[in-house]
């Protein structure tokens, strides 16, 4: 936990937080502060600064708040991601939100199974995943997930609007160009499930303005093929 996020809940007065929460068994467990140390924290959503504790016992921590800076600046991306498996989509909502990524939907494919739609990660875990994160980057501002559990409709209907003036990328392995050099311009990209899209989706996404576009020969995972195409894409 390199940065502790804090919520306007855990304030009893403007400048004083009091945690007794996993945070504060990390703080306590791991950090092993004492009164008077700074930890460095940030307000979910806002600005970071540090926090002096005021007060240590067994079961809680008191810190006095002072937040003077602005969180790292946002990829100038949206990705859109075929809903992966339960297991790897816990790393990939860490990884997308350590780097930067605000925008994110997860989007519906031949090859994602219908029940990754109903586990338990997507329907109650998506947050938590993302703040860990955050946690691990040292950012505060929370990514945009977004459904779209019917393939076509969102490809026709919203995709045009919401990859408009934006560089849009498709993450294809085959009949596709080299990947672009990093740029630090709005993109969108589109990265498939385990097995890729299918060529009919691969043509109604080049039909709306994606480029096909590979990072070479090796077929990745998904959680690998994120930060590889995110590294390669942006100046980061």
């Amino acid at each position: 936990m390199n940065l502790i996020i804090l919520f306007e809940s855990d304030f009893t007065d403007s400048v004083t937080a009091v945690l007794d929460d996993r945070r504060f068994t990390h703080i306590y467990n791991v950090q092993k502060p004492t009164p008077g140390d700074r930890l460095k924290v940030g307000l979910l959503n806002g600005n970071i600064g540090s926090g002096e504790i005021i007060s240590l016992s067994d079961n809680k921590i008191a810190l006095r708040v002072d937040l003077t800076y602005s969180p790292p600046a946002e990829l100038p991306l949206t990705l859109l991601l075929a809903l992966p498996r339960p297991k790897m989509l816990k790393r990939v909502l860490q990884t997308v939100s350590a780097m930067g990524v605000k925008k994110l939907y997860l989007i519906n494919s031949y090859r994602v199974d219908k029940s990754y739609w109903g586990s338990p990660v997507l329907e109650r875990q998506v947050n938590e995943h993302l703040l860990l994160g955050l946690e691990q980057a040292g950012d505060t501002v929370m990514p945009e997930v977004h459904l779209r559990k019917r393939f076509k409709p969102f490809v026709e209907d919203e995709l045009p609007t919401i990859a408009a003036e934006s560089r849009a990328l498709l993450a294809h392995p085959y009949n596709a160009t080299p990947c672009p050099a990093p740029e630090d311009k709005p993109t969108t990209l589109a990265i498939g499930p385990e097995g890729g899209f299918i060529p009919y989706e691969v043509e109604k996404l080049n039909q709306c303005g994606f480029e096909s576009i590979h990072i070479g020969e090796r077929i990745l995972r998904v959680e690998t093929a994120v930060p590889a195409l995110l590294s390669r894409l942006f100046p980061i």
